[in-house]
């Protein structure tokens, strides 16, 4: 891991931690045993942390998202493939998931522009997929809205319940999660 990965990987679990507003360089470099002025070798600043971390999740997501609509699945066989990626990065990205989620009003210019857009493209998404599901009967038909909240609900928290579990935990997240989530909208 070089220095600037360590730098991110410090931030993100200080962040999540205390908050990005609340965390200063100086405490990223304390915590590294380092004296601050080196971080700015690596580095621009906080908010460059802040924005790498955000935007490394999203892509992330959407990345992910593309994929799954590039399949030629059933919309109830692409929601669990969405559901299955929000656990994936969750594992991967526990610390940066936590502050894209409690942090992204923090962006500032074109990294809110940029988020914020791939955030409302994800959410739309997400949505069609649910609407193309009702239509071929898959998904019960209801508001979408609220299904869609309940699920990206649930998802976007799942950073909370992962550093406390264990290994079998964890896989039995992974093939639970999906079923317990869509059986509540399938069309019977």
């Amino acid at each position: 891991m070089n220095r600037k990965q360590q730098i991110l990987k410090t931030a993100s679990q200080l962040f999540k931690e205390r908050g990005y507003a609340a965390v200063t360089m100086r405490d990223i470099a304390e915590t590294m045993d380092i004296k601050a002025a080196s971080l700015y070798n690596h580095i621009s600043g906080k908010h460059e942390l802040l924005a790498s971390l955000i935007l490394q999740v999203a892509h992330e997501f959407t990345a992910g998202m593309n994929a799954v609509q590039s399949l030629e699945e059933s919309a109830f066989a692409k929601a669990e493939k969405l559901i299955s990626l929000h656990i994936k990065i969750a594992l991967r990205y526990t610390n940066a998931l936590a502050v894209m989620n409690t942090d992204w009003m923090h962006l500032e210019g074109t990294d809110y522009v940029e988020y914020s857009s791939m955030r409302k493209k994800y959410e739309q998404d997400f949505k069609n997929i649910l609407l193309d599901g009702m239509k071929t009967g898959e998904f019960a038909t209801g508001n979408v809205d609220t299904m869609l909240f309940t699920l990206l609900s649930t998802l976007r928290s799942i950073y909370l319940w992962v550093p406390r579990k264990s290994p079998a935990d964890l896989q039995l997240l992974t093939t639970e999660l999906p079923r317990l989530l869509l059986n509540g909208i399938r069309a019977v």
